[in-house]
């Protein structure tokens, strides 16, 4: 950002040619896609020494594709034989399909979630440069000041980024302690270090929030500041929670439908922009406002996750049950 803006002040080169050579550059995150992920299906669970790749592909020997190809029959075999009972368990419960996920209220509930926090950064990145401007009275030295301080506090953006994980990863450690004292089942340990990250990343959307709405120049700062934190513990928190609150195997599914929805959502901003100019006079105060009251809202999904995992701590055969379900038998 700080490049694009130095040629284009300082150098004259046009914003669109700026543009066209980042459309060029991404056509390499096309080209590694096709090279670096595997043609076929990734089998699950996943044999042994299995591996995928442009380098792997040409450096397995036939020995090992034989091994695979045993071990992926074994699977098949398994898959449509008759399911074993274990002695004093009743029969073991499929695991969870990949639709009764997309259709629960714990996905629906994080995908409101993800959306408006999201749409609240691009609303924010969107309307950034014409706020400056007012606020600054079209002093354009003084605009351009802020704007390097708001691209600036971007690259802090990797240092905030580890900060969500270690607070999952330390509470998580914290309730396994606890677990096995108490007998609690592991995927219940998971879900619970999941809730203070998603209350966390909802007030400081709420901070970063309301310090936008505020028509003072110098808050701007804090605003940055919040801003990139913010989105930080968004993204990782997004992943963390889709891996510890849902079957592995649904993964990279869950996590690819939940990007495209919430992008869908993020379109919003466009007749946003609309409303702000044709109604409220270049002034975004009421939508800043409605979507303050949208980001209180996104704290009720951290609440309900606690009270699930409330639930199931005080019922030990439901809990054992979700195990057996999201995580099937434990030999396969």
């Amino acid at each position: 950002f700080l490049l694009l803006q130095l040629l284009y002040e300082q150098h004259g080169v046009s914003l669109r040619a700026s543009f066209i050579f980042l459309s060029v550059c991404s056509i390499w995150h096309l080209v590694r896609t096709f090279l670096l992920m595997p043609w076929g299906h990734i089998p699950y669970p996943l044999p042994h020494n299995y591996s995928y790749g442009l380098c792997s592909r040409f450096k397995t020997t036939k020995g090992e594709e034989k091994a695979v190809e045993c071990v992926e029959e074994g699977l098949q075999s398994k898959e449509f034989s008759p399911k074993e009972e274990t002695p004093g368990t009743g029969p073991q419960q499929e695991p969870r399909s990949f639709w009764s996920c997309v259709l629960s209220l714990r996905f629906v509930c994080h995908l409101v979630w993800l959306s408006v926090i999201q749409l609240w950064h691009y609303f924010f990145i969107g309307t950034l440069n014409p706020k400056l401007t007012s606020l600054a009275n079209k002093d354009k030295l003084l605009v351009s000041t802020y704007t390097n301080a708001f691209a600036y506090t971007q690259l802090f953006g990797v240092l905030c980024a580890p900060w969500n994980g270690l607070l999952m990863d330390w509470l998580k450690q914290k309730y396994q302690k606890e677990a096995g004292k108490t007998g609690f089942s592991a995927s219940v340990v998971a879900l619970c270090s999941t809730v203070p990250s998603l209350a966390l990343t909802s007030l400081l959307c709420l901070g970063f929030a309301i310090c936008a709405s505020v028509p003072v120049l110098p808050l701007q700062y804090v605003t940055f500041i919040l801003q990139v934190i913010s989105r930080s513990f968004l993204y990782g928190g997004n992943a963390a929670f889709l891996i510890l609150a849902f079957p592995s195997e649904h993964f990279g599914k869950l996590y690819g439908l939940v990007m495209a929805l919430s992008a869908v959502v993020s379109l919003l901003q466009f007749p946003l922009f609309i409303l702000i100019k044709s109604h409220f006079q270049n002034n975004p105060f009421y939508v800043n406002l409605i979507l303050i009251v949208a980001t209180l809202l996104t704290l009720v999904h951290p609440f309900l996750v606690y009270r699930e995992c409330h639930a199931q701590k005080e019922s030990p055969s439901a809990k054992k049950k979700e195990d057996r379900a999201e995580h099937g038998d434990s030999h396969l």
